[in-house]
């Protein structure tokens, strides 16, 4: 079953190089969606897919940055359909 996260990831995030590693850590999984920053120092994820891929994709983002971020937020919901693919968003 389809599904969809909203992640906002909080800490030191920005400008470490997130959100291209965000992109090619996504290119390893069937997820389509986005990764911004926010003006307030937040970098947010938005990721469409099978559930266990989602979960797969998550996990890696987290452990890629595990000295960087200092809480994830997480919501779930059922998938849009309106990505395409996953890539950064200004």
């Amino acid at each position: 079953m389809e599904k969809q996260f909203h992640a906002l990831f909080s800490g030191f995030v920005q400008g470490v190089g997130f959100r291209y590693t965000a992109v090619r850590i996504a290119q390893k999984f069937p997820v389509t969606g986005f990764v911004k920053n926010l003006p307030h120092g937040h970098v947010e994820v938005v990721a469409e897919g099978e559930e266990k891929s989602l979960h797969e994709f998550l996990a890696a983002l987290r452990e890629a940055f595990h000295s960087y971020i200092r809480k994830t937020d997480v919501k779930w919901d059922k998938a849009s359909g309106q990505f395409r693919d996953f890539k950064v968003e200004f």
